[in-house]
């Protein structure tokens, strides 16, 4: 087996992994889901410092992050934590892939969303699992299109 590196700035924050092999066997099926499972091992928790203690919370848990007033709310399946970080900086911790940013104010993960619904204001709500509900502006919401598929 070779292994090459090759620095491509281009990828920014992602990682491009090739396999070439002369056919498709059961080493490299082996390989790939190493690497499937590598990626998904990475981060799987995430330490969130609150007033009184620091919290490992599972990434995979967090439904919503938003901002009210000077403070950052984390919305998880089982409770909510209240931190003094920017949002911006709490989703450089986040993987691209589950989490997208809707408003100003809010980040979502989209293993959550239950449905986008219209307002009368011309915005739509993110309605998510455990009774939240977000704002999407619409400046936010072709990425959040994008993420879905659509």
């Amino acid at each position: 087996m070779k292994v090459h590196f090759e620095q491509d700035a281009s990828l920014q924050k992602d990682i491009d992994i090739t396999v070439k092999a002369a056919d498709f066997n059961d080493e490299v099926k082996k390989l790939l889901t190493h690497i499937e499972k590598f990626d998904e091992d990475i981060a799987k928790l995430i330490p969130i410092k609150t007033t009184e203690k620091i919290v490992i919370i599972k990434i995979n848990d967090i439904i919503l992050a938003d901002v009210q007033k000077d403070s950052l709310t984390i919305y998880t399946v089982t409770a909510s934590y209240v931190i003094q970080e920017r949002l911006y900086r709490f989703m450089d911790k986040l993987p691209d892939k589950l989490f997208v940013q809707v408003s100003k104010h809010a980040i979502i993960n989209l293993d959550y969303l239950l449905a986008l619904e219209d307002n009368f204001a011309g915005t739509m709500t993110a309605r998510l699992e455990n009774e939240l509900r977000t704002s999407v502006s619409r400046k936010y919401l072709s990425d959040l299109e994008k993420h879905l598929g659509l």
